[in-house]
């Protein structure tokens, strides 16, 4: 069952990672999801706020995702995401190393107003931009299961810890498998 929840996981974290929809993850996919993160946080096309998350979503790929591509490749199919994705579940150590980055990219971008942490509304706006479609009631419901603490927002921690749970953990209890939204719903 475990096994099973994180593939399903993370088949529909690609389908949000690939913006333009091509079966492929690749750098314009990084660039369309900035661009649509920092336009749901109030950044207007073509300004300074939009450059500094897109460049922030260039580093991921750049980062994290080329540095592993075959020489002379530049996209990654769905299945190649999948098993190299699913494989971080059995080494916790890995999926730290190689989740958290990201993850504290995510977090300065999300954490609008430079407090440390993110608050409900910001984690609503935040996981818009990925996530078109979630709601504000999904996205509290979310919310609520990641703020492991209660105290009314995310911590560093609880929010790097949910995205590396969401794309690692086949523990079927693991909070950061709310991440976008619902487990069930996924």
């Amino acid at each position: 069952m475990g096994t099973d929840l994180l593939i399903t996981k993370i088949s529909h974290g690609f389908d949000h990672l690939d913006v333009d929809g091509d079966g492929r993850l690749t750098e314009r996919d990084h660039v369309l999801c900035g661009r649509r993160v920092a336009a749901s946080l109030g950044h207007a096309e073509g300004s300074e706020g939009e450059r500094k998350i897109v460049d922030a979503y260039r580093g991921i790929w750049r980062n994290l995702h080329l540095p592993h591509l075959p020489e002379g490749s530049t996209a990654i199919s769905k299945k190649e995401f999948v098993a190299s994705t699913a494989g971080l579940a059995g080494d916790p150590d890995a999926a730290a190393a190689t989740v958290g980055a990201p993850a504290r990219v995510f977090l300065e971008v999300a954490d609008t107003d430079r407090d440390g942490r993110v608050s409900p509304a910001e984690f609503l706006v935040f996981q818009r931009g990925h996530f078109p479609g979630l709601t504000e009631a999904e996205a509290d419901e979310a919310f609520a299961h990641l703020d492991t603490d209660g105290d009314g927002s995310l911590s560093a921690e609880e929010f790097v810890r949910a995205i590396t749970e969401f794309w690692s953990s086949t523990d079927p209890a693991a909070p950061g498998n709310w991440w976008m939204g619902r487990p069930d719903h996924l």
